[in-house]
C-alpha cells in the first residue's frame, strides 16, 4: 500500500506534518515528532515583530551616542554575527537539517510590507526546504478597503517570493469575499501552496482587572468542515497545493480532507491533547482504513470528492445550506 503524496514539489511518505505550533518549537520534540512518523515538519513561526525588534535594538546600540565618540561604532560587532531571538530560528533550521530526514518548512508570520521579508532568505540558507507564510492581519482600520487588504496579501507574498528559490506556501483566513479570486492572485504572485486555514485566536476580557486576556482555545474536529469545503471547491481549478489544516483529529478526518483535494495535512490540537505518540496511532489507522475500504494508494483517493468530481457538486454550495436547514426542520 502506497501512502506517498506530494507537496510543494517533495515527495512525502504519507500526508501528516505537523504544523507550526509548540511541538516544533523545540530540536528535541521535533525529533520525537519524526520518530512517531512524521512526513514533514513545519516549525513554529518567527514573526514579524521579533525581526523588526532586532533590527531596531541593533540600530539603536550601534548608533546610540556616536555622534559624540565617532570611534564607537568599531566597539560594536558586525549585525551578522550578533546572535539574538531570530538567530535561534535559524540555528534551529541548521539542527534540524544536520539530524533529521524529514523536510523542515519555515514558518514566518507577519502582516504588513516591509523589509522583514527579505529574512526568508535566510531561512533558506540555513537549510529549509520550503517556507510557509503565515500572513496573520486583522482589518482594524476603517480607511482600509477590502481590495486594500488584499493588495497588502499579495505584496507581502510578493516580497517573500522573490527573496526565495524553495517552495512557497501561504497560510490564509477564510474571510476574503471571494476567496477563489483570492486564491488565484496568490498563485500569480508566487504562491505554491495554501494552507487552509489560519486560525484567528479571539481575546476574552477579564471583567475584574478591565484587561483583554489571551484565550487560546484546542480546535474541535467539526472545525475541519472549513477547510473540506474550500479545498473541495479550489481543488482542480487553482494550479498550487493543498494543505488542510484547523480540526484534523482522526485518520478518518485525513481520508475527508485528502479526498477533498488536500495533498497534506496539518496536526497540532490533537497532539498536544494525546501526545505525539498519536501521530503513530493515526497513521495505522489511515493505512487500515485504506485497506478494509480497497485502496491502494493515497492518490487513489486525491480530489474524488472535490466539487470537480464529485457526484453532487452543489452540495458545496447554497444548496447544502436549503438542504440542512429543511434537513434539521424535518
Amino acid at each position: 500500500m502506497n501512502l506517498g503524496t506530494s507537496y510543494l514539489g517533495m515527495s512525502l511518505a504519507h500526508p501528516l506534518v505537523p504544523s507550526a505550533g509548540p511541538l516544533t518549537s523545540q530540536f528535541d520534540s521535533i525529533r520525537r515528532l519524526e520518530d512517531a512518523g512524521a512526513a514533514a515538519v513545519v516549525l513554529h513561526s518567527l514573526f514579524e515583530e521579533q525581526i523588526t525588534h532586532e533590527a531596531s535594538e541593533i540600530s539603536y546600540h550601534m548608533t546610540h551616542g556616536t555622534e559624540s565618540y565617532a570611534e564607537a561604532l568599531s566597539y560594536f560587532p558586525d549585525a551578522d554575527e550578533l546572535r539574538v531571538g531570530p538567530e535561534e530560528y535559524l540555528e534551529l533550521i541548521r539542527r534540524c537539517k544536520d539530524a533529521v530526514g524529514i523536510p523542515v518548512i519555515a514558518s514566518l508570520n507577519g502582516d504588513s510590507p516591509g523589509g522583514w521579508t527579505e529574512y526568508a532568505r535566510r531561512m533558506q540558507q540555513a537549510g529549509a526546504d520550503a517556507i510557509e507564510l503565515n500572513v496573520y492581519h486583522v482589518a482594524t482600520d476603517l480607511e482600509m478597503s477590502g481590495s486594500d487588504v488584499e493588495a497588502q496579501y499579495l505584496k507581502i507574498v510578493r516580497g517573500v517570493r522573490s527573496a526565495i528559490d524553495i517552495p512557497l506556501a501561504v497560510k490564509i483566513a477564510p474571510y476574503f469575499s471571494s476567496l477563489p479570486s483570492m486564491a488565484v492572485q496568490l498563485a500569480q504572485a508566487g504562491a505554491d501552496g495554501l494552507v487552509l486555514f489560519n486560525r484567528f485566536y479571539q481575546p476574552d476580557i477579564d471583567p475584574e482587572n478591565l484587561e483583554a486576556v489571551p484565550n487560546l482555545m484546542l480546535s474541535h474536529p467539526l472545525e475541519m468542515r472549513l477547510p473540506l469545503r474550500w479545498i473541495a471547491i479550489l481543488r482542480g481549478r487553482v494550479n498550487v497545493g493543498f494543505a488542510a489544516t484547523t480540526g484534523v483529529h482522526s485518520a478518518v478526518d485525513v481520508v475527508k480532507l485528502v479526498m477533498a483535494g488536500a495533498d497534506v495535512t496539518q496536526l497540532c490540537s490533537v497532539l498536544l491533547k494525546r501526545g505525539t505518540g498519536e501521530l503513530r496511532k493515526i497513521l495505522r489507522e489511515l493505512r487500515d482504513w485504506l485497506e478494509v475500504n480497497e485502496y491502494e494508494s493515497i492518490e487513489q483517493l486525491k480530489g474524488i470528492m472535490s466539487q470537480a468530481n464529485c457526484p453532487d457538486p452543489e452540495a458545496f454550495e447554497r444548496a447544502n445550506y436549503m438542504k440542512t436547514l429543511h434537513a434539521y426542520a424535518s
